[in-house]
């Protein structure tokens, strides 16, 4: 018997009995290299245009090709985003990970497979649909060099009829994606629809998975992080990019030149209004910068972990000499060279006090597609108002997935160059000194070469507040000092955090970067759950608020939540907060290099609480899908 007609003639023994409409995840196992990214992008475009809600994730390997690799595409009608923790619906494409994909599974999880692969045999609780891809493929496309790459959209068009995912919506989403490639557009429609076909024709519908249409995406656009933190600093004004080819921030540059490209050329020249270098490495990257800054150009790299160890020097320089330029940290999984393709907030501590001696570097944290465009803007600005080097700490899950957001809003305030030195604040002051702190800020009036101002010397060695050397111990004390108080007028300055707070609630959770989404939804899971209501404060910055105290103060116990092993938010919240607020203070750490999702966090704060294994308060999410409720 063909294990089609297996598949019909189970579906009669277990029909359908119920329905989980736009709430499930779908993960597509192929081999990187393939062209399954397409495919991938089709689908989960397919459903957002259809008004559900989506996030996609890839994983992916850091060869070149022949590897492994999962894209996990996630509807909900809630607007959940963070990685969802159990697979709902797997599509096995690759034998060498079809096995164990299938046996990682929940009980009433379906999978659609490769028909040679055989995995019905593995287990009796799963909902199997085979698919013959090879058998398919040579019948829509005769160039056996490209089947490779069109049989990946066999499975969307399945998919498609499986899931109730709309067919107008595939081909509108793959001719988006193709653009003007009109020979493969028709290749992989042919495929699409052959997909489909079959699907009609030899399968029977017995999972409970469904996409239905909604109204919650109308206006919205999906974007990758780093493509919105290059919007970003274009509108920020960046001038100087120098950049080193590093997994995962390569596409922010890489996009920034796309747009620079096509936005800032000089329409009566012809000519570029910018630089944009490709150094040798990331030592030379963030010199270009610190060069850049220096004579008055609004200077940008973009790097990775281990990037960032290397530019320890030159951020020095930048901090002791008060050189601007703001550096985008796209972290992953490290030390050394890590897991490049896994995402991870293993940079914090370092970032924050990058470079030897005495250091303390402004950190912004962006949660989103939106923050991404928006701090870029806001670093470019603290850059040049604190004289000093400003780290965007994203990561691979927000720099190199796929999100929903809002359009970006076109910019309408003005650039905040700073302390810029001028005529009227020299004759007022009656002498300059490059690094003298007048207002009490420890913010010092800065010139730019070629501004008629007066000059400076530009020193990384000790130096006293007109710039000229100095070893005296006196004008180090008070130079130090003053690059502190500068550091604490910043905390007025930096983006403010995003609380939530509680009457009746006991328990605090801190977050920051992408760990949003995940304690966005974790906190709705204690409450519906168990019961457990809890306020919520997201961190945007370092140096930190009052409002970090403020928050400490008013809950029981805090749980901070991090994507590294080593708790190191936490430990620079130690550094600065009371013995009393730090006994409050407990870790919850995610650092197996996947997107950080809800369950780990309510498990792990359940277990901390003493109630896991307990009884839920008022039934579960999963039962209430189950059910068709909200």
């Amino acid at each position: 018997m063909a294990p089609s007609d297996v598949a019909i003639h189970e579906a009669a023994a277990k029909p359908a009995t119920g329905r989980i409409v736009n709430d499930f995840s779908i993960q597509v196992a192929t081999v990187n290299g393939s062209g399954s990214q397409t495919a991938n992008l089709v689908l989960l475009r397919s459903i957002f245009q259809m008004g559900v809600p989506v996030s996609g994730k890839n994983m992916f390997p850091s060869n070149i090709a022949g590897l492994p690799t999962w894209y996990t595409i996630r509807a909900n009608r809630h607007g959940y985003a963070a990685r969802k923790k159990e697979i709902d619906f797997l599509v096995a494409m690759n034998p060498e990970t079809a096995r164990e994909d299938t046996l990682s599974l929940e009980p009433g999880a379906a999978v659609l497979y490769d028909e040679p692969l055989k995995l019905n045999a593995l287990r009796t609780d799963l909902t199997f649909y085979p698919v013959p891809f090879d058998k398919i493929v040579a019948e829509v496309c005769k160039d056996q060099k490209l089947r490779r790459l069109v049989k990946n959209m066999i499975y969307d068009g399945v998919l498609s009829k499986l899931l109730d995912v709309e067919m107008a919506q595939m081909e509108h989403a793959l001719r988006k994606q193709l653009g003007k490639k009109l020979k493969a557009i028709e290749l992989n429609l042919g495929a699409l629809h052959a997909g489909f076909a079959f699907a009609e024709t030899h399968l029977v519908k017995r999972d409970p998975f469904v996409v239905e249409r909604m109204n919650k995406t109308g206006g919205k656009v999906l974007v990758e992080g780093n493509a919105a933190a290059a919007l970003g600093c274009m509108m920020a004004g960046v001038t100087v990019v120098a950049w080193y080819p590093i997994t995962p921030s390569s596409s922010l540059p890489e996009t920034l030149i796309q747009y620079m490209k096509k936005y800032r050329m000089d329409k009566e020249t012809g000519k570029a209004t910018f630089a944009i270098v490709q150094a040798e490495d990331e030592i030379a990257s963030i010199g270009i910068v610190g060069g850049g800054g220096g004579a008055g150009a609004r200077a940008m790299t973009s790097t990775s972990g281990p990037g960032i160890s290397l530019m320890g020097e030159f951020t020095g320089l930048a901090y002791y000499a008060e050189i601007p330029g703001v550096v985008f940290d796209v972290q992953r999984v490290g030390p050394s060279t890590g897991l490049p393709t896994r995402t991870a907030q293993g940079d914090i501590l370092t970032a924050a006090t990058l470079s030897h001696g005495d250091t303390k570097q402004i950190l912004l944290i962006p949660s989103s597609v939106d923050e991404c465009y928006t701090m870029a803007m806001q670093a470019f600005d603290l850059a040049e108002r604190f004289q000093t080097l400003v780290f965007v700490m994203s990561d691979l899950d927000l720099g190199m997935n796929t999100w929903m957001a809002d359009p970006f809003v076109y910019p309408e305030e003005p650039l905040d160059r700073g302390k810029l030195l001028d005529a009227p604040t020299l004759q007022r002051l009656g002498e300059w000194g490059r690094y003298r702190d007048v207002d009490g800020d420890g913010i010092p009036y800065r010139t730019i070469p070629g501004d008629g101002m007066p000059a400076y010397f530009t020193r990384g060695s000790g130096h006293n507040d007109k710039g000229q050397y100095s070893e005296r111990p006196d004008d180090y004390i008070t130079n130090m000092e003053r690059l502190a108080r500068k550091f604490e007028t910043a905390r007025r300055y930096v983006p403010k955090p995003e609380v939530i707070d509680l009457q009746d609630a006991e328990i605090g959770i801190i977050g920051y970067g992408t760990s949003r989404w995940a304690v966005e939804e974790s906190r709705d899971q204690l409450e519906q759950e168990m019961g457990i209501p809890t306020a919520s404060f997201r961190l945007r910055a370092y140096p930190f608020t009052e409002d970090l105290a403020a928050f400490i103060d008013r809950y029981e116990r805090i749980y901070v939540v991090e994507q590294n092993r080593d708790a190191q938010m936490l430990s620079l919240m130690r550094l600065e907060l009371s013995a009393d607020r730090i006994a409050k203070l407990r870790k919850v750490l995610h650092y197996n290099g996947l997107p950080i999702d809800a369950r780990s966090i309510t498990d792990d704060i359940l277990l901390q609480e003493g109630r896991k294994g307990t009884e839920p308060a008022h039934g579960t999410l999963v039962s209430a899908v189950a059910a068709g409720g909200d």
